[in-house]
């Protein structure tokens, strides 16, 4: 998402979502171990919405809903053979809407986001994150541990303990 964008923002202000917010708190919210090694790696900042508050996201909201009507609205009745085919078509769909010129500003999104948004982005580190995936394993009654399918023997003092991190 970042490479899309050319750039990376100060904050990020994810919705309480499963897969980036553990515990959703209002003063002490809790980041998916992942989320937040990817938060770091760029250098960004995660404050999510605050719980059972709609009008935190309202506008990204209607956002979201606007694009996804124009573009499903576009390409609802064309069939796709292919992932690539699917994504160039919505790719066309999307330079069209940010390349329409808005009533009310006179300005099209391109060009607000090249004017106001993109000066204001810090630039992307040299190499992409890389996704970890963290698991406590557990030592079963045979002395083993799970790994990718995997099995690995341990002393049997450890048995029904879970102990360290996998990466």
């Amino acid at each position: 998402m970042f490479a899309f964008f050319g750039g990376v923002p100060r904050l990020i202000v994810p919705d309480n979502l499963k897969s980036g917010v553990n515990r959703a708190n209002f003063h002490d919210p809790e980041i998916n171990r992942s989320y937040g090694m990817m938060a770091s790696h760029y250098g960004v900042g995660v404050l999510p919405a605050r719980p059972r508050r709609p009008k935190d996201k309202a506008k990204l909201e209607n956002a979201v809903r606007f694009a996804q009507n124009c573009i499903l609205g576009r390409l609802r009745k064309q069939t796709f053979f292919s992932l690539a085919e699917a994504n160039a078509a919505i790719a066309e769909v999307l330079a069209r809407i940010n390349d329409h010129v808005m009533r009310r500003l006179g300005v099209s999104r391109r060009h607000l986001f090249e004017t106001v948004e993109r000066p204001a982005l810090a630039s992307l580190p040299a190499e992409d994150y890389e996704f970890a995936e963290w698991r406590l394993p557990r030592v079963s009654t045979d002395y083993h541990v799970e790994c990718k399918s995997f099995f690995y023997s341990v002393p049997h003092a450890l048995i029904r303990q879970q102990k360290g991190a996998e990466k």
